[in-house]
């Protein structure tokens, strides 16, 4: 690769992983002004000095040089696109489900085939919106998050059990456990903030920004009486995952092309 196409690319993956100059100078010893010049294209700089700039940024120069990229499966992109539809769904029923379930807890609301399609919409929304976010998992990958979003999903669908159970029993009322159901979402949704935080330099800082939503709101609603609040931080937490999925849509898209391996060189 020649000059300035080699110095746009390492000027592009430093951006990627959310760098400055300075930083970058850092990692891999070399002075602003020499990263200056290499990115400017104004010098070609040595295929050593190459190595330890890509190494720096996580990438491997060979591949990088024979023009290869890893390509994502269909798949992925596929559930990806799914899981933000769904999540825009799911979005708007959740709070249709929480007023329902308050509704029917004081004894104002009756009408249990309406409740259980929300509640079964819910169900269906929120498991593909959780599902998209771990296919995210695999191309961008997080072990903390990707084992945070299966433990929600488990949750999700025992406790939706529960509540269908007790929609069609006289024994069981969603009182008797409304306040366990919290609490567990909330050790979910706090577990999902602190693997958003473990994301390092990915689309900046803002996968930070949306696990400490996620860790408030998820602390909030573990303590039941802070459930109220824990909605304004959660609504936020919710539009960052779908933010990340579309930012994660166009990434994919962009580096799975044959002209750019940025992305797939940047995973870490």
């Amino acid at each position: 690769m020649k000059q300035p196409e080699l110095g746009k690319r390492i000027s592009e993956m430093r951006k990627a992983k959310g760098l400055t100059q300075e930083e970058l100078v850092e990692l891999c010893n070399l002075n602003v002004r020499t990263i200056q010049r290499i990115e400017a294209g104004e010098v070609t700089p040595r295929s050593y000095t190459i190595k330890t700039l890509f190494e720096a940024l996580g990438a491997q120069w060979e591949n990088i040089e024979k023009g290869t990229a890893t390509s994502y499966p269909k798949s992925i992109v596929t559930w990806l696109y799914v899981g933000f539809g769904a999540g825009l769904v799911y979005f708007c029923l959740s709070y249709f489900e929480i007023s329902m379930e308050i509704e029917w807890m004081e004894g104002s609301y009756v009408n249990t085939l309406n409740f259980g399609l929300v509640k079964a919409g819910v169900l269906i929304t929120f498991s593909l919106f959780i599902f998209g976010l771990i296919k995210m998992t695999s191309a961008f990958p997080n072990k903390i998050l990707q084992i945070a979003l299966w433990v929600m999903l488990l949750a999700n669908a025992l406790w939706a059990g529960v509540d269908f159970l007790a929609l069609n029993m006289s024994s069981l009322d969603l009182k008797d456990y409304y306040e366990v159901k919290i609490s567990t979402f909330g050790l979910a949704y706090a577990f999902m903030g602190v693997g958003f935080l473990s994301y390092k330099k990915l689309w900046s800082n803002i996968p930070q920004v949306i696990g400490a939503l996620g860790l408030v709101s998820g602390v909030l609603m573990f303590t039941v009486v802070g459930a109220l609040f824990a909605l304004i931080p959660l609504t936020l937490f919710e539009l960052g995952e779908l933010g990340l999925l579309v930012w994660s849509i166009n990434t994919i898209g962009r580096t799975s092309s044959p002209d750019s391996t940025i992305g797939a060189e940047l995973q870490s």
